[in-house]
């Protein structure tokens, strides 16, 4: 007959052996996680103020998402990546931008001109690329694979519209 102190002892061995076999079998799915160093970090979905895809008077330059390089050691390239909405609306990086370790940009709506300086790409275009209450983007390497996606939706805790600001990290 055991004893209640080995009986105990165990119940608590088999229960942290099934706890990692969980932890184990989560991993995979972690894993699969697109193996790129670009990822989406933040999305101002919302510009402030009143919807206009004017372009001399509206605010989609103030709708913005931006792309960081979490590499700690390589410099990547935009030119050929894409940018995608879930309804297919789409940007492509047609220009060299570099992206050093741990450098981001802002990929604006509107008009502009592009700066590696000021971390910041135009889409040269007027019209909305995010929904107001909820999307889902998609940001595709040049070779077609996807590098990141990440949908959100409006809550009544983010009123400004800019989403959870740190993705990932």
């Amino acid at each position: 007959m055991r004893s209640p102190l080995l009986r105990k002892s165990l119940v608590t061995v088999a229960a942290v052996a099934a706890g990692v076999l969980t932890a184990l079998s989560v991993v995979p799915a972690h894993a699969a996680e697109y193996s790129s160093a670009l990822k989406i970090r933040a999305v101002q979905y919302d510009a402030p103020g009143r919807d206009s895809n004017s372009c001399s008077s509206g605010n989609t330059d103030q709708e913005y998402l931006t792309v960081k390089n979490y590499s700690p050691r390589t410099t990547i390239n935009l030119k050929g990546y894409v940018v995608k909405d879930a309804t297919g609306n789409r940007f492509t990086f047609t220009a060299n931008h570099y992206l050093q370790p741990g450098d981001y940009v802002k990929l604006r709506g509107g008009h502009g001109t592009d700066s590696d300086t000021h971390n910041v790409v135009y889409r040269d275009n007027c019209n909305f690329l995010w929904n107001n209450d909820k999307d889902t983007i998609y940001l595709y390497k040049p070779s077609g694979s996807r590098a990141d996606v990440h949908a959100y939706t409006h809550r009544s805790d983010d009123p400004d519209g800019n989403g959870y600001i740190n993705f990932h990290g």
